[in-house]
């Protein structure tokens, strides 16, 4: 074997135009299979820090409380005693926050928009600092009573600067009109779709405008200390907090506020809760990451197609341009396997050379794009989730998709291999090439 590895080797170095030609394609495949990859798992990991920031928690326990059956708010009541039964019950807990939600109307002297509304205790959100980048303002002034956090987008729509007040407008939860004058206290950069409909204010000015108790809150979002914990405790927390006296929702793997309509047609009244994970609450957003993938995958198709041809029009030519050293070859007593294997060698060691240097161009490209940090249109934010071109390369990826190319350009070459390998010795010693 170690014989027919030098005889693979030392034909491609025999024609290092058509190797250099064919090897130069597969590399541009795997370099651009790996900027993929390295682009999709960037709006992963963009996406997963960003949403379970901002939106929701590794595991969530919300729900809807309804005053009469036809009218539900958000709201989960006495949650520091469901608090307290979830560290019991969750020991793979990390840390919890609780996030008051509402969908308001936001006015300014100039115009307003709808939107979702978070309420947090900035001091207690250490992670929030960390994914929310102030352009103008301070962070730490949202622990005042009655301020409020904008977005670039958001505050350009109304035309507003730190400072400025604005009026925040939602039914309470018995249904009469309520309203809360506000001031800017910061300004953040844009984060995708998740920061165009998404503000925060104080717990307590959410409070004061839902006219809540304060022992009420909109969720309580649990991070746990490895996220492949999440269906466990998911599944336990099903089975153990009815038992624990509370009503249950079924399961629907929607964010809370595309429920509204399903929950008011229901003729319960009172509170239950519902458990989410951080995937049903983007839901809504998670198609972006899937065409991505799409896109990756038709393209390597695409690309392996245009190899495959390529590989096997030039085994092809390298078996008539060899036809007679093949016919020697089986002369000598070289079986039919060998011969076959000879080829499959060559594709073999082909694919590895080219898919290597590939991979290590796409890692420099990934690598080089992250140091640049290359700001994106407002469009692509939407879709990539952040304001910053992020890649992220793993190597499990990295090596994934070598070890891919290189088993796809072996097996490509298996049929032009076999007919080199049938051809009879008498036949093949008196071709004229």
């Amino acid at each position: 074997m170690n014989q027919l590895l030098l005889i693979a080797i030392r034909n491609l170095g025999t024609h290092k135009r058509r190797t250099l030609l064919l090897g130069g394609a597969i590399a541009g495949v795997t370099a651009l299979l790996i900027v993929l990859m390295g682009l999709s798992n960037g709006m992963k990991e963009t996406m997963l820090r960003s949403a379970t920031t901002l939106m929701t928690g590794h595991v969530n326990v919300a729900g809807f409380y309804k005053v009469t059956a036809g009218q539900s708010a958000p709201v989960v009541t006495n949650y520091p005693k469901l608090m307290e039964q979830l560290r019991q019950e969750v020991p793979e807990l990390d840390y919890s926050v609780q996030r008051s939600r509402g969908w308001v109307k936001v006015v300014s002297e100039t115009g307003s928009v709808q939107l979702g509304v978070g309420g947090i205790d900035v001091a207690n959100e250490s992670g929030f600092r960390k994914v929310v980048h102030i352009r103008e303002g301070k962070l730490d002034d949202l622990a005042l009573p009655n301020t409020i956090l904008l977005f670039e987008e958001q505050a350009k729509k109304l035309e507003v600067k730190v400072g400025d007040s604005v009026t925040l407008s939602a039914p309470t939860m018995r249904g009469t009109s309520n309203t809360v004058d506000v001031r800017v206290a910061a300004i953040a950069a844009n984060v995708g779709m998740l920061s165009s409909f998404n503000v925060y204010v104080p717990n307590s000015t959410l409070h004061g405008l839902y006219q809540m108790r304060a022992d009420a809150t909109g969720a309580l979002m649990l991070y746990l200390k490895d996220m492949s914990s999440i269906p466990d405790v998911q599944a336990r927390l099903f089975k153990r907090l009815p038992e624990l006296g509370y009503q249950m929702m079924e399961h629907n793997p929607q964010p809370f506020f595309m429920k509204f309509e399903t929950v008011n047609r229901e003729g319960w009244t009172g509170q239950k809760l519902d458990i989410t994970n951080w995937e049903d609450e983007i839901s809504f957003i998670k198609w972006t990451v899937a065409a991505l993938d799409g896109l990756t995958g038709l393209l390597t198709f695409v690309l392996l197609v245009i190899i495959a041809v390529g590989i096997m029009n030039t085994l092809w030519i390298a078996i008539r341009e060899r036809t007679r050293e093949i016919g020697t070859l089986r002369a000598i007593g070289m079986q039919r396997w060998y011969v076959l294997v000879m080829f499959l060698f060559e594709a073999l060691v082909l694919g590895l050379l080219g898919t290597t240097v590939g991979a290590t161009v796409g890692l420099g490209v990934c690598t080089a794009l992250n140091a640049a940090d290359l700001s994106v249109p407002v469009a692509v934010q939407v879709f990539i989730l952040s304001e910053k071109l992020h890649l992220v390369v793993n190597p499990g990826s990295m090596l994934g998709a070598i070890t891919f190319i290189t088993l796809c350009t072996t097996a490509i070459s298996l049929v032009p291999s076999f007919l080199a390998a049938r051809m009879k010795p008498v036949t093949a010693m008196h071709h004229i090439g």
